[in-house]
């Protein structure tokens, strides 16, 4: 059996895999960058397989394969071909898309590649054998009917971008959501004392504290939402330039609206295809809402990281699952694994958006972008670590969180903030001076205020009822 066959493009001879389903393009940009061994994103080119059946199925219904002067193709030929794209989209054939992200700046290289996988399968499919030499369906002339890379590509980043947020990232973010509002009422009972500028403040209860994240993580669901909404408008249509050459009038509008009708995301036809064409600026939106995305998961695992700290030395007021040793030399040692795995996704995507948006900004020159793989890259990453990661902290950690109801407590009646209560009834000065005293003393601010008779005692109780300083009240 030959380790390898013959393709032709219009370069010449290329000696290409023997069972690949790709071609003599392909097979260049393989030679061409070897720069990473990464992959283009499975998810992206799933997408150009999606966005191929599309146009297939598009190009089938304006009639534009019977129009074409150089072999027209019959049905059976086209039912082929939208099989094949299909069967790309669904993963059959991931192990086909070998070139690397750091390609050509169009993505000249996986269009390419995509179609000649299409050809090839569509061959396959229509003479029941592997037609190694020779389909009958072309890559150019047929699988990129009415298209250019210029508008396939980016049209692909924005469905498989929209697709993984809404499918991935949306959802992973309503679970965490939802498992810490369902902490926040279990703890509203658990007295605790706040802490701003990591010093001692007022009381408040653990649920409180809580709710605060889990309104945080509410925001990023809807921040989610409007990183999809940057991406609806897709270029498709617009061809090489956005000047639509060589595609139907009603092309880019109806591959649009097919797209939106398989994945239930409503995505149209740009309304300006030279922009569309030419700006990366939707991917630049959508990414900056990753980022903050990104900051609210640094921010509610750093949290946790911090209250969970001890358990003999540290505040020690939530309890993390104990999931694995933390230390190769200390007996007993547990660490809080997963916020630290979290918070170096966030660090991560924070990263990234430096990159999406120095690509966005410095990558497009008159009609084209030119930084197009590793935007599409960058932002897939970004939405993938960021559900997948939320999904597991959900699971491995915040479903097993536990109150220290003993240590929160413990932190009240010692804290010198107690004074602020005392505000009203003997101004912020004295008070001031009780909570310098009893620092100094080591006594409580409740202790020195009997000591001293600051207020009658039934006054002082009032006063000093942590419970009544978790909230406003109201004038009597």
């Amino acid at each position: 059996m030959a380790e390898y066959r013959i393709e032709n493009d219009s370069m010449g001879e290329v000696a290409v895999p023997f069972h690949a389903y790709y071609g003599a393009q392909t097979q260049r940009a393989v030679q061409n960058f070897p720069i990473s061994g990464q992959q283009l994103p499975k998810e992206l080119i799933r997408a150009i397989g999606l966005v191929k059946w599309a146009a297939a199925t598009v190009n089938r219904d304006l009639g534009q394969f019977a129009r074409l002067k150089k072999s027209p193709l019959s049905a059976a030929q086209i039912e082929a071909i939208r099989t094949a794209s299909w069967e790309v989209f669904q993963g059959k054939f991931d192990d086909q898309f070998p070139v690397d992200i750091y390609q050509t700046g169009s993505g000249t290289s996986s269009n390419m590649n995509v179609n000649e996988v299409i050809a090839h399968r569509a061959g396959e499919i229509l003479l029941g054998t592997r037609p190694l030499k020779r389909s009958p369906i072309h890559p150019n002339d047929h699988v990129n009917l009415g298209q250019s890379t210029n508008d396939v590509f980016p049209t692909a980043i924005h469905v498989a971008a929209a697709l993984g947020i809404e499918r991935e990232l949306v959802p992973a973010l309503r679970r965490a959501t939802e498992c810490l509002m369902n902490k926040a009422d279990q703890w509203q009972d658990v007295l605790k004392i706040g802490r701003t500028h990591l010093a001692d403040a007022t009381p408040m209860t653990l649920g409180q504290e809580v709710s605060a994240w889990a309104r945080a993580l509410e925001l990023s669901t809807a921040r989610a939402r409007k990183a999809l909404e940057a991406v609806l408008e897709v270029p498709i249509g617009g061809t090489a330039v956005g000047s639509g050459i060589n595609t139907h009038p009603d092309f880019g509008r109806q591959v649009a609206k097919l797209l939106a009708d398989t994945t239930g995301i409503p995505f149209v036809e740009a309304l300006n295809h030279f922009e569309a064409n030419a700006q990366r600026d939707g991917l630049v939106e959508c990414h900056g809402q990753l980022r903050a995305i990104a900051v609210t998961l640094f921010h509610v695992a750093n949290n946790i990281r911090w209250l969970g700290s001890g358990p003999r030395c540290g505040f020690f007021e939530i309890r993390i699952p104990d999931l694995q040793p933390g230390s190769s030399i200390m007996p007993g040692k547990v660490n809080p694994v997963l916020c630290e795995s979290l918070m170096q996704v966030a660090a991560r995507v924070i990263g990234n958006d430096q990159t999406v948006a120095f690509c966005g900004a410095t990558g497009g020159q008159f009609q084209l972008n030119i930084l197009m793989p590793v935007m599409g890259a960058t932002v897939l990453e970004s939405i993938r670590l960021m559900a997948t990661a939320t999904d597991v902290f959900t699971a491995r950690c915040l479903e097993g969180l536990e109150a220290n109801r003993d240590a929160c407590a413990a932190s009240v009646e010692k804290s010198l903030a107690l004074a602020t209560a005392l505000n009203p009834y003997i101004g912020y000065a004295a008070a001031a001076a009780l909570a310098k005293e009893a620092f100094e003393t080591g006594k409580t601010i409740r202790a020195l205020c009997l000591e001293k008779q600051v207020l009658p005692s039934e006054t002082l109780a009032e006063a000093l009822d942590p419970w009544r300083m978790i909230r406003p009240q109201a004038a009597e």
